[in-house]
């Protein structure tokens, strides 16, 4: 089902974006064209999850109200990202026996394979959480490699290694409950690191290796891309505002000067750059520390081609590209989205995450797969899953 009006809705700890796009109409780069932005001041939100339904609330109306005005259209249903520090993910293998004489592989196999999966999950990794989205990674039949999914094939044993996206319940629930009193309803929901990916990876990229780090206010958020679908995803609790925390001890100078300093809006030899330059890549190094371990934990250390990739608020730093190069020993760059619609300018990459959102929402009911996204793997009955569980935290 081709859809007329999009909206992708990214609930971050420092603002609320709202893009709405045209199902129907696409710009010069093949993407659903953008009609409106809107942007508020986020209240009511700590490290990504909401603390204050009703002060998330109102800064949704705001948003939303902003980029109703400038598109012209009311929003009635969205599509919301997810993120904080309750996201995360888990990756399970299981197996079992196929089920026919002749040894071909059925669907029936496969779903029940998938339900193995889930049920497969470590207790300690699905206590209080909820799946998002189950991907499959790799399929093997009799412990070879099948390319693409094994339906139709032959084979005694069939193998399949699933990454699970998961996150809090009450998180969930509450960014919903958020959402439907600033008057909306909810579509669907997407980890937000996932949802950036449409928009600021190219497709070489994604098939390679890579790893796109978010940096926002209080929380980086890294997805793990190759063979063109995410393979690993993890939050972590510290973000630029550590930065700027950092900056305001050791200077000696107010939070709001500490801001100014670090996106340089203050330049001047008021306090030494020397310092200053110090503070930054130390808060730098540790993030990119944490990035370093969790790719050593999956075993991709140093063995992405396509390296890594910076967006949110945090890539403006002038010398993030500089550490993470040094850090991770990988290839290094910032996102950007370098899009022009309209009167409209959007070359930073803090807008990818609600624009990603509307380019899942044009193809989300698109069972042929027809667009090159890092979702293509994904099939129709984890998206009704998905609707289903969104139905569950509608009052």
């Amino acid at each position: 089902m081709s859809r007329n009006i999009i909206t992708g809705i990214d609930i971050g700890t420092y603002h609320v974006k709202v893009v709405i796009a045209s199902g129907k109409e696409k710009n010069d780069k093949g993407y659903p064209k953008i009609l409106g932005v809107g942007m508020a001041e986020s209240h009511g939100l700590r490290h990504g999850y909401v603390t204050n339904v009703k002060d998330v609330a109102t800064s949704l109306k705001k948003a939303i109200q902003n980029a109703e005005e400038k598109a012209d259209v009311k929003v009635k249903k969205a599509f919301i990202s997810i993120g904080g520090i309750g996201l995360g993910s888990t990756t399970v293998v299981s197996s079992m026996i196929t089920s026919r004489a002749d040894a071909e592989i059925t669907s029936l196999d496969l779903e029940k394979l998938h339900e193995q999966c889930e049920k497969d999950i470590p207790a300690t990794a699905i206590a209080n959480r909820r799946i998002i989205y189950a991907i499959p990674l790799q399929y093997k039949i009799d412990g070879n490699i099948a390319l693409g999914k094994p339906e139709g094939m032959k084979g005694n044993k069939v193998e399949l290694k699933m990454l699970f996206l998961t996150c809090l319940d009450h998180h969930v629930a509450d960014l919903i409950q958020a959402v439907n009193e600033a008057g909306v309803e909810v579509e669907d929901i997407m980890a937000a690191p996932v949802a950036a990916g449409f928009v600021t990876l190219a497709k070489t990229q994604k098939i390679a290796g890579c790893v796109l780090a978010n940096i926002g206010a209080e929380t980086v958020s890294i997805a793990v891309f190759e063979n063109n679908i995410p393979t690993s995803l993890e939050v972590f609790p510290i973000g630029s505002t550590d930065i700027t925390n950092d900056i305001a001890l050791g200077l000696k100078v107010p939070l709001e000067e500490a801001e100014q300093i670090k996106v340089g809006a203050i330049t001047g030899s008021s306090y030494p750059r020397k310092k200053l330059e110090e503070i930054i890549v130390a808060r730098l190094s540790d993030i990119f520390e944490l990035i370093e371990a969790h790719l050593k934990k999956i075993g991709r250390n140093g063995l992405l081609p396509a390296g890594i990739i910076i967006t949110g608020g945090g890539s403006a730093l002038n010398t993030i590209d500089a550490v993470a190069r040094a850090s991770l020993r990988l290839p290094s760059r910032i996102g950007t989205l370098g899009l022009i619609e309209g009167k409209s300018s959007f070359k930073d990459a803090t807008w990818a995450v609600a624009y990603g959102l509307c380019i899942w929402g044009v193809h989300s009911d698109d069972e042929t797969g027809n667009i090159e996204t890092t979702f293509n793997a994904l099939s129709n009955r984890l998206w009704k899953k998905t609707k289903d569980l969104v139905k569950q935290f509608l009052p």
